[in-house]
């Protein structure tokens, strides 16, 4: 899965989005006692392939969902469906075609979702660079556009700034290229290159103030680091794990902090928070929960409270366990449970 997977909903509630086999499923809490619903299908009876999923929200509450989904035999192609609300059935998956027309999968779809409330959707190209399409704000998409680029690794990192603005984050053989748009609705442009040699898959981004996002990676050396567009990058602490980290930013004691959250090596998770874009005042790795298995996923939200949840998913074997931060001074954890 490519983006946040556990949301906070309009409705307050939070939900997760879990693949299975050829379908996806959404899981959501039935109130605020904890309970949770049982799995129900995303986007009706269309079959997808399995693994390929992309994932936004919007400023307001709906998430956009994209996948590929099997055509005709050796051919694919994207669909995409919103969910409105986690307790409510999610619209059926609607095509909207290939980067090339025509062919098989390219690479996992990246989506961010503007001030509007447009989804725009990122994915990798068969000659190695970026296409990108776009909603319309009345309805429909946009023609695809191709946003260039070459070697671009197939994991794409796409946000929305908190300006409205989308951006997108890119890996290629030893850099980083960063797309912006530079007005609402406009076509992203190419902006920078910065010199990075990038372990593939673990690129994250996060919108960290006004007119900056910041990017998640881990380099070559198995450091965590972070880079915003225009600036250096700079070296945060040694990545707890293999995959890449999971981010939000959230008040601890009264003070504007991004907690980061990996899968660590000895198969806990690992949390680290610092004060918002302040990286030189250091972060350290604190770990929770159990042992999980090897595919294991985290992923960070607010809830209707504004207190931090997390939650892990395997999907080897189903497994989704939850916590949420205790109402008390720092980053005390409820006991992680299975829902």
């Amino acid at each position: 899965m490519n983006g946040d997977w556990l949301i906070r909903g309009r409705d307050g509630r939070l939900s997760v989005y879990l693949p299975s086999g050829d379908a996806v499923l959404c899981r959501a809490e039935r109130g605020p006692d904890g309970l949770w619903g049982v799995p129900r299908t995303v986007g009706g009876d269309q079959k997808l392939h399995p693994g390929l999923l992309g994932i936004g929200q919007g400023a307001d509450g709906y998430a956009h969902l994209v996948s590929w989904r099997p055509t005709v035999p050796g051919e694919s192609g994207l669909v995409h469906s919103t969910h409105f609300r986690p307790r409510l059935t999610a619209l059926d998956w609607t095509p909207v075609g290939h980067p090339d027309r025509t062919g098989d999968r390219t690479g996992v779809p990246a989506v961010a979702v503007d001030a509007e409330g447009r989804a725009h959707l990122f994915v990798r190209n068969k000659a190695g660079g970026v296409s990108m399409l776009a909603q319309r704000e009345k309805g429909g998409w946009d023609p695809w556009r191709d946003l260039k680029g070459s070697d671009v690794h197939q994991d794409l990192a796409a946000v929305t700034g908190e300006s409205g603005r989308v951006e997108l984050y890119a890996a290629v053989p030893g850099a980083i290229l960063h797309w912006r748009q530079l007005e609402p609705g406009a076509q992203p442009v190419l902006e920078e290159a910065m010199e990075a040699r990038i372990r593939p898959g673990t690129l994250r981004a996060l919108a960290t103030s006004p007119e900056t996002t910041t990017l998640y990676y881990t380099d070559d050396s198995g450091d965590l680091c972070a880079w915003r567009p225009g600036g250096k990058p700079l070296t945060l602490l040694p990545s707890a794990g293999p995959g890449p980290v999971s981010a939000v930013r959230c008040e601890l004691d009264g003070h504007d902090c991004t907690l980061l959250a990996q899968r660590s090596a000895s198969g806990r998770v690992a949390f680290a928070a610092y004060p918002t874009e302040q990286e030189s005042a250091g972060a350290w790795w604190t770990e929770s929960g159990p042992q999980l298995p090897a595919d294991a996923e985290v992923s960070l939200a607010l809830d209707e409270n504004d207190r931090v949840a997390a939650a892990t998913l395997s999907p080897s074997t189903g497994q989704l366990l939850v916590t949420r931060r205790k109402d008390e001074p720092g980053l005390a954890l409820e006991a992680w449970r299975e829902v």
